[in-house]
């Protein structure tokens, strides 16, 4: 299993396994500030907005010449179960060999670092985030091109508690430091979840760590709660004893977007088209084989098969095109943060750009 490193010093390295580290340039600095002033309540972001060509790709992009050799950079995280196992499994390789394609591979501890490497250029394809993290991009300026998406999984992430803990229910956790990832998916789930008692994202006391630090966190009780997502979820439930306060069902969709850089969607079709249809056909593997799955994913993950078939349970794994009613749901979600201080003004989700997948 790839260490997982401080997103604060990730670069995207070109290889063909993972990134090495280097020291973090001075655009992507400034982009990851900016993304983090975003998520600070009365923070003013610079650069904002979006520029560039915005709305629906169409099929009649600039195409390359034919059989040109190209490296496709891939950016992903440890939750990325259909890339990782596209990797894993050599059939992405195989499926762009014909358009003379070298794939390489790039970790990253979490959506926000990965498309901040996407804005700025270090890859050129995002494998999915959960649909908070392009919110926050866009914020911090970046251009984007939504690729596909995964259906909603609102049973893979959660808000848990030590087992014996004396927090019984969501309005419990008034005045508690708990421990969840900056704009990633569960930073939604827990303002959601709030919001549901009457409560604010200022009436808690945010700890915002990677996975692997709300875990550490979590087990040694410098938190009062974790809200976390699979396979870390799934992880935690098995090793340790916890309960679980609410899992997203009901209080938000948990859906997980592939992205790209516009000008790669734009010049790039024929290659994505295949990307496309590689993660369709890996989905639908997954689904109707989860031990075989769980089987290849565990030494990957690092995690036993069980552990993996049981997170791998709860994702649907069931890749679509980006419509235009995702888009809205995207702009749902910005409108939240917003109105919870933590983006300083009102984005617009459309400006970001939509390829438009084979039928």
């Amino acid at each position: 299993m790839t260490r997982q490193p401080d997103p604060a010093h990730l670069a995207a390295v070109d290889n063909t396994d993972d990134t090495t580290l280097s020291p973090l340039p001075p655009a992507r600095r400034r982009f990851l500030q900016r993304a983090g002033t975003a998520m600070l309540a009365g923070g003013a972001l610079n650069a904002l907005g979006i520029a560039g060509a915005a709305g629906v790709l169409t099929h009649s992009g600039q195409a390359r010449a034919a059989n040109a050799p190209l490296t496709l950079r891939i950016g992903y995280q440890k939750s990325s179960t259909l890339i990782v196992l596209a990797k894993a499994r050599g059939t992405l390789a195989q499926a762009l060999a014909p358009h003379n394609v070298t794939l390489t591979w790039h970790e990253f501890t979490s959506g926000l670092p990965l498309l901040e490497a996407l804005n700025v250029g270090s890859i050129d394809f995002s494998a999915d985030v959960a649909d908070t993290v392009p919110v926050f991009a866009q914020a911090a300026g970046a251009r984007i091109a939504y690729v596909a998406r995964e259906t909603p999984s609102p049973d893979a992430e959660a808000i848990l508690v030590p087992q014996n803990s004396p927090i019984k229910t969501l309005a419990d956790l008034k005045g508690k430091r708990i421990a969840v990832t900056k704009g990633a998916g569960v930073h939604y789930l827990l303002i959601a979840a709030l919001q549901s008692v009457g409560l604010r994202i200022n009436d808690v006391q945010p700890a915002y760590l990677t996975p692997a630090d709300g875990r550490a966190a979590f087990a040694s009780g410098n938190v009062d709660a974790w809200v976390t997502w699979d396979p870390f979820l799934a992880s935690v439930e098995r090793q340790d004893k916890v309960r679980t306060l609410t899992t997203a069902r009901g209080l938000a969709g948990y859906q997980r977007y592939y992205l790209a850089t516009p000008a790669f969607a734009r010049d790039h079709d024929a290659v994505l088209r295949d990307v496309y249809r590689t993660l369709r056909e890996t989905g639908q593997w997954v689904r109707t084989n989860p031990r075989g799955a769980a089987a290849q994913l565990s030494p990957v993950w690092g995690l036993d098969v069980a552990t993996v078939e049981a997170a791998n349970k709860r994702r649907s794994y069931d890749v679509q095109p980006v419509v235009r009613d995702a888009v809205a749901e995207q702009q749902r979600i910005a409108d939240v943060f917003t109105q919870a201080g933590l983006l300083p003004r009102r984005i617009d989700a459309a400006d970001a750009t939509i390829w438009q997948a084979p039928a």
